[in-house]
């Protein structure tokens, strides 16, 4: 069992207060935190003392990724921590984006190893050879855009703008209504002439803040758009997002994005558990690199978005059921002095604590526990049998899926 030191990263669109609450930093925070990891993704891995010696998860992995991961979690992911878990504070949108598959992943980061671009470059668009499924728990209301409407739905969000230069763009809807053709919809605008695509996020901006006054089933997506439109003016995301599926997920609530689903989460505060990858192919609503043709190849426009409830499977247990073998997501839930058994089947596991301080006790290492607080983490490898919390709290508990 190790107590774990991670990073916060300042991305732009990052809330000021609600990582620094977490943590117990001052609120608001002299910059934007937008994430908080905590894994062994090479890009910022999170560290740990042991024996004096501060060093990082990584690095404790590949000395001896049989005991950390155990045999079954070593051999199916090449001995690598298969997930990584964050809280995500989203104060503004993030681009629309998508993530690839493994395969995809593979292949595309071996394309641009062979053509030597830096892994660290701006226009580098697999960091990593993994795919990137995630899970996103809401702890306020997450308002989110993911996966895209259906096409009678994308054709009337698009009409009632009732901009003369999208008409074409309707009328393919409805001679193509079906998730394909709301992909080529999507298309359509990302390429949309440079010489006009400004003038037409703009007019859209405009008719959105009138038909958001008016009410109707689109009203909530239209004042989305004025809203976003504060921070990326005259982006043509702007216009794709009235093809993608508008929702707020509210605490308590997970939303499940595939590979190849479409996506942009707009605000909130949740827990965040995904493949251990940063790949992240954007198409808008960012100033960062943009890689339309990949992210038109990659994008799967049959990829479904549920939203989740977690199952419970034990008392002050619950699971959130996805399907896919990288990541699995629990939350526990302690009572006053009550006394629970973390989860586990002989995999590693990230526990990370919400609320309370809880005592962490381990039956292989009788003389080893510590108090974990609101905003601390901590690592339980494979070899850590018999995990159990004494006191009080609120917990989320990554481990694998398999």
């Amino acid at each position: 069992m190790d107590l774990l030191g991670n990073t916060v990263q300042p991305y732009a669109w990052g809330s000021r207060t609600a990582i620094a609450e977490l943590l117990g930093e001052p609120s608001p925070s002299s910059g934007p935190q937008a994430e908080l990891w905590m894994g062994a993704h090479p890009s910022a891995p999170s560290v740990l003392t042991r024996d004096g010696v501060t060093g990082t998860l990584t690095a404790a992995i590949a000395a001896n990724p049989a005991l950390e991961l155990g045999v079954r979690v070593a051999s199916r992911f090449g001995g690598r921590l298969p997930f990584l878990l964050k809280v995500l504070a989203a104060e503004k949108a993030l681009s629309v984006q998508l993530h690839p598959t493994r395969e995809q992943a593979e292949a595309g980061f071996a394309r641009e190893e062979e053509r030597g671009v830096p892994r660290d470059a701006r226009e580098r668009v697999y960091v990593d050879d993994w795919p990137k499924p995630e899970i996103l728990c809401a702890l306020t209301p997450f308002e989110v855009l993911a996966g895209l409407r259906p096409a009678d739905q994308a054709g009337e969000a698009i009409e009632g703008l009732g901009l003369p230069e999208l008409k074409e763009l309707v009328a393919g809807l409805r001679t193509n209504p079906t998730p394909r053709g709301v992909a080529d919809a999507l298309t359509q605008l990302l390429t949309w002439s440079e010489s006009s695509r400004e003038s037409l996020a703009a007019k859209a901006v405009e008719a959105a803040a009138v038909e958001a006054g008016r009410g109707g089933p689109y009203a909530a997506s239209y004042d989305a758009v004025v809203r976003m439109s504060a921070d990326h003016p005259r982006d043509i995301g702007l216009v794709c997002s009235l093809l993608m599926n508008h929702r707020v997920v509210e605490p308590g609530q997970a939303l499940f994005m595939a590979a190849g689903g479409v996506h942009a989460y707009i605000k909130g505060v949740g827990i965040e558990l995904m493949a251990n990858s940063d790949n992240v192919i954007r198409a808008g609503l960012t100033p960062k690199h943009i890689d339309i043709p990949e992210l038109t190849r990659v994008l799967d426009p049959e990829v479904e978005v549920p939203v989740l409830t977690a199952r419970r499977v034990a008392p002050g247990v619950e699971v959130f059921d996805t399907p896919v073998p990288e990541f699995r997501l629990s939350r526990l839930s302690l009572a006053d002095g009550a006394t629970l058994t973390v989860p586990g089947d002989g995999g590693p596991r990230v526990l990370l604590c919400l609320e309370g301080d809880t005592s962490v006790s381990c039956g292989t290492e009788p003389d080893g526990h510590f108090v974990l607080g609101r905003g601390q983490s901590c690592f339980l490898s494979a070899a850590d049998a018999n995990v159990l919390l004494t006191g009080a709290g609120k917990f989320y508990l990554a481990e694998a899926g398999i």
